[in-house]
Parts: structure tokens; sequence; C-alpha cells
């Protein structure tokens, strides 16, 4: 029986995937629990991540001619009351302020005073705080298109949390716009979702499927919602990126009004749209493997550590000295528009390799005395295992190094790709399907089946029964792909649509 190769992680993807993730999340020291309930504290490694992440779509947004704004945390409750379908739709989930000041009560313990006038909700999303200051701005059809995105931090009260894929409080981008034609709205909704689905696949390296929502899992009072949904190592789906067509709903809601050339008063469309910082779950559960996370070198924290071996105290100043020209030579280079970053890990341990292969950097290149002789570095990529490892000569290795990152992030989107095209299957039988995502172990309940593409009637009794049954939910109705008639996967009756069928973070 061949010996079972040590793995840095515990338990491994196929024996407990969630803590799997757990464990790698916190091993990579990217993020660690907070004081406050279901809340994180991002830590340097994966804030530096979120950071690229947000340059890379603040970039594209600006391109297209959006400008970011900040508006306030604190929503007056009435202002959330004005739209039934969104207050509905996020009321469960919301922290509210009733309360300002403290003060010290008998015991010397510190109690509310003052009551507020109107309840503050604590930001969920700011389509309502936003549609009020959009309906002072635009009066004419000259103020528009308005486009506006901000970055911040929402509120969402959940039960049950996981680092980076669920937490009460985490980092977004919300973008915002109003137009004086349904045309031009419904053409940036498509726009903002072909954006989220570039920085997916070309920055993350994390393939995903483009579509619409069904009515019962649009977002909250939109008359349309898109969606880019991706498959994870477990086989669930992970929604990644929202974009809205919210109609003239919330313009009614909030007074958005603007004369229009031929001087009559008409309601703004509008939209919104948004990705969070579970987009780096996504990047964790995409391309990690039993040894941590794997960091597409688009976004990663970092590209290159330099190791250091010093086993002699006379051969430490060479090597430093090596070490530090090298860095310095690798800084001065650009990869994918910014400056490649170089960390140097001098610490006299014999776990430091491993240590980075849990944080993901997508290069480890080791320098001793022997390498210094030969002019020449000894460099572990992450996408392969962690033996294997190639001597370059220093010159070589400077010259190729973004020849050498580009072909790491070509790797771990053809590799995520590979994945999701293996574990995705045509059902067209109701028998078939529920087999399909049934659990085939009582031990181990995850384990059961991929994306399903099967038609279906339209009908939400339909939808909602599969999803009491299964947990499985329509995640998206793709653009591309194939269509035409069949028969719904749930009653057997006419359909002419072909749906993404899977379980879902």
């Amino acid at each position: 029986m061949a010996k079972q190769e040590k793995t840095a992680i515990t338990p491994t993807r196929d024996e407990d995937y969630s803590e799997w993730y757990q464990e790698a999340v916190r091993l990579s020291d990217m993020a660690d629990r907070s004081p406050v309930r279901g809340c994180m504290v991002i830590k340097p490694w994966g804030y530096a991540l979120w950071e690229n992440i947000v340059r890379e779509l603040d970039d594209m947004f600006k391109d297209t001619g959006v400008k970011n704004a900040y508006f306030p945390l604190f929503i007056p409750l009435s202002f959330l009351e004005k739209e039934a379908e969104h207050v509905e739709g996020f009321a469960k989930e919301c922290a509210v302020v009733t309360h300002h000041r403290l003060e010290k009560n008998a015991e010397g313990g510190l109690v509310p005073a003052g009551e507020l006038t109107e309840p503050l909700v604590v930001r969920p999303t700011s389509e309502t705080i936003i549609g009020d200051s959009f309906s002072k701005w635009i009066t004419s059809y000259r103020d528009l298109p308005l486009l506006i995105n901000q970055w911040a931090n929402v509120v969402r009260w959940e039960m049950r949390t996981r680092i980076f894929l669920r937490t009460s409080e985490f980092l977004w981008q919300e973008g915002h716009t109003a137009h004086a034609t349904s045309k031009e709205a419904v053409e940036r909704t498509r726009m903002m979702l072909d954006i989220y689905a570039k920085l997916a696949e070309e920055c993350l390296a994390m393939p995903v499927i483009k579509g619409r929502k069904s009515a019962s899992e649009r977002f909250p009072g939109a008359a349309d919602t898109l969606c880019i949904e991706a498959m994870m190592q477990d086989k669930k789906a992970l929604q990644a990126g929202t974009s809205h067509f919210l109609g003239q709903n919330f313009a009614k809601a909030s007074e958005i009004k603007f004369h229009s050339a031929e001087g009559a008063e008409e309601y703004a469309w509008t939209t919104s749209w948004g990705a969070s910082t579970r987009l780096i779950g996504g990047i964790v559960m995409t391309h990690g493997d039993d040894d941590g996370v794997i960091l597409p070198p688009r976004v990663a924290s970092a590209h290159v550590v330099l190791l250091p071996i010093i086993k002699k105290p006379e051969d430490k100043a060479a090597v430093m000295t090596f070490t530090e020209n090298l860095a310095k030579e690798l800084r001065g280079q650009f990869y994918h528009h910014r400056k490649i970053r170089v960390e140097i890990d001098d610490r006299d341990s014999g776990a430091k390799g491993w240590d980075w292969i849990k944080k993901g950097i997508p290069l480890r290149v080791e320098i001793g005395p022997r390498d210094i002789a030969a002019d020449s570095v000894f460099a572990g990529r992450r996408d392969k295992a962690h033996k294997d490892k190639t001597s370059f000569k220093r010159a070589d290795f400077v010259q190729n190094i973004t020849k050498i990152l580009d072909e790491i992030q070509t790797n771990l989107f053809e590799r995520a790709l590979t994945f999701r095209e293996k574990n995705t299957i045509v059902i067209n039988e109701n028998k078939e399907f529920y087999q399909y995502f049934t659990p085939q172990h009582q031990e181990k309940p995850e384990i059961h089946g991929g994306f399903s593409m099967s038609h279906w009637c339209g009908n939400a009794q339909c939808e909602a029964k599969i999803k009491e049954d299964l947990s499985v939910t329509i995640r998206c109705i793709p653009f591309e792909g194939e269509s035409g008639k069949g028969k719904c996967v749930c009653c057997g009756k006419p359909a002419d649509k072909q749906v993404v069928f899977a379980k879902a973070y």
C-alpha cells in the first residue's frame, strides 16, 4: 500500500470540504474571527488581495464613465419602507439602531440613553439612501445618465456565517445609475455584468456562467437580475457578482424625476450592481489544494517570495546581498499593469517554505550559497507539487518572470474550467435529476451532483418544489448554451428554456 502524502491542511478537501476551507483561510493568514458575532478581521495578506481586486474593478468601472462617491452608513427606516418588496426582502437581515448616547446606570455600567426619533438601519444596501440623493441631483435629461459607485461596508445580520463567504459585515462595491430610457438602463445592467465576468475569468482565473435569475431569485424590488455563477471544488455554485435592472420601481419610491427634451416630467430608469469580499472565498474554493490557498498571480497579495537559505553565519552577508539585489531587479518590473510585489523571508525557520505554500504565493525562490556560486535561483510554482522545483539562471528568471506568472494564471483558469465541464451534465428526466442531487454517502452528505443543465417550464411551483426537496436552486438562465424545446425536469410539461440547477453557497 502506497504511503499517503502528508498535506499541510487537515482535514483534506475530500475528508471535510467545509472544515478544509476554514483551515485554509486560517493558515493562509488572510483573516481571523472577530469578537463581534459573525464578523471578521481581514489581515494584511487578505486585505492586499482585496485591494488588488478593488483596483481591477475600479479601473474597469471608470473606463465606462462611472465616478466614485460615498453615502451614509445609516438609513432612516422610512426610506426602506418606500419600496415594499425591497424592505420585505431585507427585513430579516437588518441591524437597527434605536438609541443614541450612553450613560452610566446605578451599578456603574453603561446603558443606552436617548431614543432616536426614527430608527436607523445599518446599511444592508443603499438603493434607498442613494435614491434620495439622486432625486435632488437630477432635474433634467441633461443630468443623465448619472453613473455612481461607492466602495463601502454593509451589514446583513446572518444567522450562519463563514469567513469571506457569508459574514454579518463585509466589504463591497455597489454601483447605482440613473438613465433617461429603459434601453440605456438595460444596456448598463448587461455592461456591468460583463465587467464582473471579465474580472472573474481574466483576473481571478475563475470560469463563470453569465445569465439571468428566475423571478424568485431576483434582487428584492428589481425588474430583472443578471448574475455570474462559478463552480467551487465541492461542486456547489457561488454567485460571484450581480447586476440589477430596477426599472422605475426605485425611481418612483424615491421620486427620481427629470424633464425630458420635450418638457415632459418622467421617472428615471435605474440600475444597481455589486461584488464583495466573497470573491476571496471564491478564489480559495476554486483554486486551493490540500496544502492551502493558491492565489492567481494577477490579483495575488504578492507575486514572489525570496527565501534565503543560511546554514552558516559566514554565508549570511553574501546570501542577503544577492537576495536584496534580486528583489530590487524584480520590483523594477511590471506584471499586468502593477509592479511585481516581492516578499523576503529571512527567518531562521525550516517551516517558512510551507508557510508560503499555505499562503498561496505564486512563486517561491530559494537562495543559498550554491545558488549564488552558480548565479542561479531555485524556484517552485504554487500551481505545481511542492517538491517540483526548477533551477534558473538568475538573469533568465528575472527576464522570464512575467511569462512564468502568466503560465500560472492560465493553468489555474484551465484547471478550473476543466473541473466545471467535468461536473456539468445535461439531465432531462426527473428520477435521474433527483438521484444526481441526492447525497450518495451518509457519512459525507456533501457528495452530490455538480451543475445540471435541465429544462424548466417557468412555473415557480416547480422551482420551489425542487428547492424544498433537494436544496437545489436555479442558479441562472444562461445567456449562452443549449436551449430549444424540452420537458420540465420537475413536472414534465413542455419547456423552452434550459437553466443551471445546483446547490449553492
